[in-house]
């Protein structure tokens, strides 16, 4: 079968999605509320290298989301805005760090959104909060995780 739904690519988006939510779920105390840094993360850049990173992310994020004290306009918002990002990142992937800027804005505007729906804190801080834990998940970790990935994939190129 070719096109998008092999084994392989359902069996990456299926890890992706049991890493995001196992690591979300593990940090748990880091992951929901208005301050937040939620270490998965760094996984929101995988769509540079594998466009099946875009369902796993979704369902990583739907799944993690479940548990949301914010209940299910964090489920529906929150995982859609996951999407959305996952989705841009791919098409931004030609160059690392324009891709940096989907899973940062996105989330930082849907997410601190919601948590201004749902706490009463102001929009704006709400935002600049989200955007801030984003972008250090993002920048530091999902950049040395696109490095460690390239590197591994060339180490495992130069062996065979």
């Amino acid at each position: 079968m070719h096109g998008w739904f092999t084994t392989r690519r359902m069996a990456v988006a299926g890890l992706i999605a049991s890493i995001y939510a196992a690591l979300s779920l593990l940090l748990a105390p880091l992951t929901f509320g208005t301050v937040q840094f939620r270490v998965a993360e760094a996984m929101t850049l995988l769509p540079i290298l594998f466009p099946e990173a875009i369902p796993g992310l979704f369902v990583g994020c739907f799944l993690t989301n479940l548990f949301s004290p914010v209940g299910l306009p964090d489920i529906v918002f929150g995982s859609l805005a996951t999407l959305i990002a996952a989705y841009m990142t791919f098409k931004l992937r030609r160059n690392t760090w324009l891709a940096c800027v989907p899973p940062i804005a996105v989330n930082a505007l849907v997410v601190g959104m919601l948590l201004h729906v749902e706490y009463g804190t102001p929009f704006i801080l709400n935002m600049l909060s989200v955007g801030a834990g984003q972008a250090g998940a993002v920048l530091v970790l999902g950049s040395a995780l696109i490095y460690t990935v390239k590197r591994s994939a060339g180490d495992l190129r130069m062996k065979n």
